[in-house]
């Protein structure tokens, strides 16, 4: 069974094996995104559109998920009674500018 470098990701149709257009996948793939940093001179931008200010997004997202608290509803109050709901909850409601974006 061989498995690429990535583990079994490009393994497309699943026979545990790779075939040559799985394996010129993933290293067109590795290549990308060996490139990607390359150009950009520094780690923050993954080339595909993200960068590490999206992921501290998904965390608080998911810090108020976890809270019981929901985003949607946060974007539409005003801003000292989010303020107050993010207190409440234990989180710091400076780490949540974002919401006035949604």
């Amino acid at each position: 069974m061989s498995k690429g470098i990535f583990g079994g990701l490009f393994d497309f149709n699943k026979d545990g094996k790779m075939s040559a257009f799985e394996r010129a996948s993933e290293l067109g793939f590795l290549h990308h995104m060996m490139e990607s940093e390359k150009a950009e001179g520094t780690a923050t931008d993954t080339g595909f559109g993200f960068s590490d200010d999206d992921d501290d997004e998904a965390d608080k997202s998911l810090e108020l998920m976890a809270s019981g608290l929901d985003e949607v509803e946060l974007s539409l109050m005003d801003e000292d009674d989010r303020r107050i709901a993010l207190e409440d909850a234990g989180l710091d409601p400076d780490d949540f500018g974002f919401l006035d974006d949604l």
